[in-house]
């Protein structure tokens, strides 16, 4: 299908990052989710679980994921991968937008 070309091919992106970037401390993902279906996203979040594991002793690495699907954060939070999200939005007030960072527990 569609979504399983998709996300053969977040796999192999996220594999060649690995390779190239063996010091390099930061991955980012911008809507990685996008035209998977649920069943991909978790296979995703697996994959990308997994990535997180073997760089967690790595003191540099940083992972920034862009992305309005919620559930996939929480997959990932329930992983016991990151304990902290930020939600970005815009003040109705001032039009100015906040940073507001959240525990993941409060996804699930």
């Amino acid at each position: 299908s569609a979504g399983q070309k998709v996300l053969a091919c977040l796999v192999i992106r996220l594999a060649l990052a690995e390779t190239f970037c063996l010091n390099c401390g930061m991955l980012a993902l911008d809507e990685p989710t996008t035209n998977l279906d649920r069943d991909n996203i978790e296979s995703f979040a697996i994959a990308l679980s997994r990535l997180i594991e073997q760089r967690r002793a790595q003191n540099n690495f940083q992972l920034i994921v862009i992305t309005h699907d919620e559930e996939f954060v929480g997959q990932l939070g329930n992983r016991d991968l990151s304990d902290k999200y930020a939600r970005i939005a815009k003040n109705p007030e001032d039009n100015y937008s906040e940073i507001h960072i959240n525990d993941t527990s409060q996804l699930a």
